[in-house]
């Protein structure tokens, strides 16, 4: 089965680099096509595509349109559930879901603060007391994962938990001070891309 995916730039988009790690990471075909957000062609390009309004969005060879991140990821791990898209444990699938899901919907004064751009570094970012609980809840969701797993990546091997992590665990490293643990696992999923 061959999929397109349909994404903006993934230095700009964490939405968009998620949506195409979902299929990186484990080697699943795919036609990457692209999009600029906020270009003149951005809305008629996704429109054009059957996604809606944003990106990503996925069309399978059925003719199905995925239009999130979130049903993308749960398509594929239905769909090709020996790539190891989740644990196979049923308490780390459980756990790695609700990692998902909590990104996927959490962690708002972070995001509004901390914009996506992987093409430079945040030298001398202050992070508001807002940013700052989202950050001590992303370290420790983070932290407990990789503890549980013993590493490198969330539950060992790679998973959508990591596919849904890595930009903004990426895009932070530069802003803020982590821990040894999670300064680690950036490296690792640095890696996997």
């Amino acid at each position: 089965m061959t999929y397109r995916l349909l994404i903006g730039q993934r230095s700009y988009s964490s939405w968009s680099l998620r949506g195409y790690l979902c299929f990186a990471m484990f080697d699943i075909p795919v036609i990457l096509e692209e999009a600029v957000i906020y270009s003149p062609e951005f809305a008629s390009q996704v429109s054009a595509f059957g996604g809606g309004s944003s990106v990503p969005a996925v069309a399978t060879e059925d003719g199905v349109i995925l239009r999130d991140s979130l049903s993308i990821a749960w398509h594929l791990s239905e769909t090709f559930p020996r790539n190891g898209l989740l644990p196979q444990d049923v308490a780390a699938r459980a756990e790695a879901q609700n990692l998902i899901a909590e990104m996927h919907s959490g962690f708002g004064a972070l995001r509004s603060a901390c914009p996506m751009n992987l093409r430079t570094a945040w030298i001398g970012f202050v992070p508001s007391d807002a940013v700052m609980a989202d950050l001590l809840r992303l370290e420790a969701r983070l932290g407990a994962a990789l503890i549980k797993s013993g590493g490198p990546l969330l539950f060992g091997a790679p998973t959508l938990a990591d596919a849904f992590y890595a930009p903004v665990a990426i895009r932070i490293s530069a802003m803020v001070c982590q821990s040894v643990r999670v300064a680690a696992y950036v490296n690792a999923i640095s890696r996997c891309q």
